[in-house]
Parts: structure tokens; C-alpha cells; sequence
């Protein structure tokens, strides 16, 4: 069996490498001669093993932040309304029983929220 061969590294993969070594001296993790050497390696390499030993000792980068979280209008403003037209058109006396069904609805609705909703970490 024969070892497979080395692969050449595309004009793409120096760009990326290049980058990424220039977010490092933004970040402190290299000096500007050595970021400028290892630019200049990064555009000589041939292979994609010549790129590897360029960032080997640098962090993986952070990935970019994820979609904020939607936000979802209060539920209680809204059923608080709805009763409020409803006792005024009826003829009848407040629905209290109505607004103690609409409170622990809301409250039901706002735990199941939280339980699904994934929690963000303070910055």
C-alpha cells in the first residue's frame, strides 16, 4: 500500500490561515514580527501540513455569537384586557373565577417557557 500523498493547500486555506494569525496579534497572542513571519509562511506553503504548525499554538477561534433570543409579549396584559371588555359588556357581576383561570394559565405558560427557553450566560 502506498502513503498517500501530501495535499496542496488552496489560495483559501492561506487566506483563513493568514487571518487567523492576524486576529492573534489583535488579541495579544503574537508579536507584529511574528505574525508577519508567520504570514509570510502562510503564503509560501505548499501543503496543507505547512499551514498546521503555523496556528498549532494558538486557541481555536470563538465561534461567532448565535440568533438572539425572540421575545415573546407578555401573555397577562393581553388576557387582562379581554376580561376587563367582557365585564364591562356583561351585565353580570366581575368574573373573578375567569381571572384567577387566566392568572394560573399565564403562570403555567411562563414555567414551560423557562423550561425550554435555553439560558444565556451573563456577559
Amino acid at each position: 500500500m502506498h502513503p498517500t500523498p501530501p495535499q496542496r493547500a488552496s489560495d483559501s486555506e492561506r487566506d483563513r490561515t493568514a487571518a487567523r494569525l492576524r486576529d492573534a496579534v489583535g488579541e495579544g497572542r503574537l508579536t507584529l514580527a511574528e505574525a508577519d513571519e508567520r504570514i509570510a509562511a502562510a503564503y509560501r506553503a505548499v501543503h496543507r501540513h505547512d499551514l498546521e504548525p503555523l496556528t498549532a499554538d494558538l486557541p481555536a477561534p470563538t465561534p461567532p455569537p448565535g440568533p438572539p433570543a425572540r421575545h415573546r409579549p407578555p401573555l397577562l396584559p393581553v388576557v387582562l384586557l379581554v376580561l376587563a371588555v367582557a365585564w364591562i359588556a356583561s351585565p353580570l357581576p366581575f368574573p373573578w373565577p375567569l381571572l384567577l383561570i387566566a392568572l394560573l394559565v399565564h403562570r403555567g405558560v411562563r414555567r414551560r417557557g423557562r423550561r425550554h427557553d435555553p439560558v444565556t450566560p451573563a456577559a
